[in-house]
């Protein structure tokens, strides 16, 4: 899959997101788009990493301390 490929279904998921909005103005979409991606990419990331936090924190281009604080806030650490 490329970037481009996942730019067009970020982009037609807020496309229906509005949609389903009916008109209605929309409020806290940055909070609530980071918070829907960043779960799985880190989920996914530290599953191929063999939940080695250094490597996957290499990976994504974080410190292993804001990695290790993003684990915690979306309750992925066991």
């Amino acid at each position: 899959m490329s970037k481009k490929h996942i730019e067009e279904c970020v982009r037609s998921s807020l496309e229906g997101y509005f949609r389903d909005l009916r008109g209605t103005e929309p409020d806290g979409m940055y909070e609530m788009l980071v918070k829907a991606v960043e779960k799985p990419l880190l989920e996914v990331v530290m599953a191929k990493a063999e939940n080695n936090q250094s490597r996957a924190a290499e990976w994504l281009g974080l410190n292993r301390n804001t990695l290790r604080k993003k684990l915690i806030e979306h309750k992925l650490l066991k």
